[in-house]
C-alpha cells in the first residue's frame, strides 16, 4: 500500500524551486514557527539552516528536504502540508523573497484512510546520519 506523503508542493511552487535551484544549487526547506510572516516555509541553500534532534524531517518536495521543529510538528502532525507560492514579500531570509514571491503553507486534515499509511518521520539528526551529512 502506498504511503501518504506528509508534505506536497503545487506546480507553481515547483517552477520557483527549479528556478532557485538553478541559481543556488541544492535547497532545503524549514517550516518556520514564528508569528505572522515568520510562520512561512523558508527556503535555504542546503545546509545553510542547521537541523538537529529538535527538528523533524517530513519528506522531500522537488528533491528538497522539508523540516519543521518537533514542537510545531505536534501541532501539524494530523495535516498534510502543501507548499504553494504567492506574490508578495515576506519578512524573512528565504531565497524566493528577492523574486517578489513567497512560499506559503496550505494544510488539510488527513482522512481516516490516510492516517494508517502516513510516511514515517525522523529527527533532523537522524536524517543527517541517514544521508551521511
Amino acid at each position: 500500500m502506498k504511503q501518504t506523503e506528509r508534505v506536497s508542493v503545487t506546480p507553481e511552487a515547483v517552477a520557483v524551486i527549479r528556478q532557485l535551484k538553478q541559481e543556488h544549487g541544492e535547497l532545503m526547506f524549514h517550516q518556520s514557527g514564528g508569528c505572522c510572516d515568520g510562520s512561512q516555509p523558508m527556503c535555504f541553500e542546503k545546509g545553510e539552516f542547521i537541523v538537529g534532534s529538535n527538528d523533524v524531517y517530513l519528506g522531500d518536495i522537488e528533491g528538497c528536504g522539508f523540516f519543521m521543529s518537533s514542537d510545531q510538528f505536534e501541532y501539524w502532525k494530523h495535516t498534510q502540508l502543501t507548499i504553494d507560492i504567492v506574490p508578495g514579500r515576506g519578512a524573512s531570509f528565504s531565497l524566493e523573497i528577492p523574486l517578489g514571491l513567497r512560499f506559503i503553507t496550505r494544510s488539510r486534515l488527513f482522512t481516516d484512510d490516510e492516517l494508517p499509511n502516513l510516511k514515517e518521520v525522523v529527527t533532523g539528526e537522524e536524517y543527517l546520519e541517514l544521508h551521511n551529512i
